[in-house]
């Protein structure tokens, strides 16, 4: 069985993390300081704040930018549910903004058009590793003052370009925060992890305290237990304090010793992710049953990671359900995925916010008809072909 996303795990994958386990340490340790700053520099960022997934990278975003009760955040539609579930961690309310029919990325008029003064943050979702037009939705939200937030966890390695300069996710100057994740089937892996990159350095600050239980172990930050009593005033080698509510979003050494060894073979999972993309989309193009995805613009075709590839498949035309076609699929070992329901459109959403079918037509078009398909950097010419001949043979 083919699977529509792996990992690509090498012997010198292996042995870093073995070398990592024969370390002093196994977390709290130099591999990740080491790895954050090689990410930084990787996609042009000032800070790179590591964490155990990227759902906890978005929860700090919300934290750091100070977003919280009364205040309204909007994602993307067309999106996993992290994107939506950081706003309601911190007690705001989640919302949700269309999609372009053509890219499926958060359309920038429709954002325009349901601003309202509560909103304080947009979160805009790289999907499939294509940024939205990051230019646009900035110039919106700065007008209004409200944080920018690339979850770019589609899009690691990926970038755009724009007035001839091109620019990675996570170093471009139209978001405030970028999140990354390392899950096995994004384009670089950790097992799990993901990180929270910016330039601001407060919010990186902030980000670092809350990542572990809100403590500090700066002495310039300290303030004191309260106390004249001279064991209570005492700040030895062992003390810190807790100046915040935080948590524990810490990853490991181990986790980041396989991303600094992933991290140096990325260029080439991309290039061969490009390479697929174009046998695709050679196969695919002009048929009148399947629409191939679209650029946000022609000059980021050699900018996009892509985590996925989605079609639009008009099962109607096949006479047949997503279902049926995705069970021929795999009878042929060709495995395929729905990547993504709208959000809103799930039980707590629908029940927590009043929210129904109708509120983002094109995001409820696009999930009616799309399907991923595998997409990895280990997959032979061979099994490409496979997968070619598997959909088009869908028609027959």
């Amino acid at each position: 069985m083919i699977p529509y996303g792996k990992q690509s795990i090498n012997d010198d994958d292996v042995a870093a993390v073995v070398e990592a386990l024969k370390s002093d340490f196994l977390t709290c340790g130099p591999k990740v300081d080491e790895f954050e700053k090689a990410f930084a520099e990787f996609v042009g960022a000032k800070h790179a704040v590591a964490v155990c997934n990227a759902t906890a990278a978005l929860h700090l975003a919300m934290l750091v930018a100070e977003i919280g009760k009364g205040d309204r955040v909007i994602t993307s539609a067309n999106t996993f549910l992290s994107s939506a579930n950081c706003a309601a961690f911190v007690g705001a309310t989640p919302d949700f903004c269309d999609i372009d029919q053509q890219t499926h990325l958060m359309c920038a008029d429709a954002l325009e058009n349901m601003w309202t003064s509560d909103i304080k943050a947009v979160i805009s979702v790289a999907y499939a590793g294509q940024s939205a037009d990051m230019p646009r939705i900035a110039e919106i939200a700065r007008e209004h003052g409200a944080v920018i937030i690339e979850d770019a966890c589609h899009g690691t390695g990926g970038g755009l370009e724009r007035d001839g300069k091109a620019y990675r996710q996570g170093g471009h100057p139209w978001a405030d925060i970028t999140t990354f994740s390392f899950h096995p089937v994004k384009t670089l892996t950790t097992g799990e992890g993901g990180i929270l990159v910016t330039d601001n350095d407060a919010f990186a600050a902030q980000a670092r305290q809350l990542r572990t239980h809100g403590m500090t172990r700066e002495q310039n930050d300290f303030s004191g237990l309260g106390s004249d009593s001279p064991a209570l005033s005492e700040q030895g080698q062992w003390y810190y304090e807790m100046q915040q509510l935080g948590y524990n979003y810490r990853i490991t050494d181990i986790q980041c010793a396989l991303g600094l060894s992933q991290l140096k073979r990325l260029p080439q999972f991309i290039e061969r992710r490009r390479e697929i993309v174009e046998k695709y989309n050679t196969a695919f193009t002009n048929r009148d049953w399947i629409k191939t995805p679209t650029l946000t613009c022609e000059q980021d075709r050699d900018h996009v990671s892509w985590h996925i590839y989605t079609l639009l498949i008009d099962f109607e035309h096949l006479n047949k359900t997503r279902t049926e076609v995705m069970a021929e699929l795999r009878a042929n070992g060709v495995g395929s995925q729905v990547l993504y329901i709208p959000v809103y459109l799930q039980p707590y959403y629908r029940n927590t916010y009043g929210y129904h079918e109708g509120k983002c037509p094109q995001a409820e078009h696009y999930y009616e008809r799309c399907l991923s398909i595998p997409l990895y950097p280990d997959l032979t010419n061979s099994q490409v072909n496979h997968i070619i001949s598997s959909i088009l043979n869908l028609f027959s």
